[in-house]
């Protein structure tokens, strides 16, 4: 499962996104998810003007996801009740819901964020 930053940094081809992560998302073998919480995430930053894509937000998310065959991830109540017992390690809402959602679904998160991992989860970077 990608980290929000990890999503954007393949479509835009950001070298600062980690040959593991390129390998893992590049191989056919591997199945890989984007969350709905990303796409949330990637909605209110690009509103606030944090963050620069197409005005056709929707048709640009579905077009990458086509193209990357990526797969979508919901949230469920599983996930938002998972978020209560993670550890009070890192404050952003949507972070630790990704975490919460690979915990559940026992997927690897793919993230360079170094909080990841101090959380009881598979991260690969």
């Amino acid at each position: 499962m990608l980290d929000t930053h990890a999503f954007l940094w393949w479509i835009a081809d950001d070298p600062r996104l980690s040959q593991r992560a390129r390998e893992a998302i590049a191989d056919p073998q591997n199945e890989v998810y984007l969350s709905a919480a990303s796409a949330w995430k990637i909605v209110i930053k690009v509103g606030l003007g944090r963050l620069d894509l197409p005005e056709d937000l929707d048709g640009f998310i579905a077009e990458q996801m086509r193209q990357n065959r990526f797969l979508p991830l919901a949230v469920t109540i599983p996930h938002t009740l998972k978020v209560r017992t993670l550890p009070e390690i890192h404050k952003d809402p949507f972070d630790r819901l990704l975490v919460a959602e690979a915990q559940v679904g026992g997927l690897m998160l793919v993230s360079g964020d170094r909080w990841a991992l101090r959380y009881p989860v598979p991260v690969l970077w």
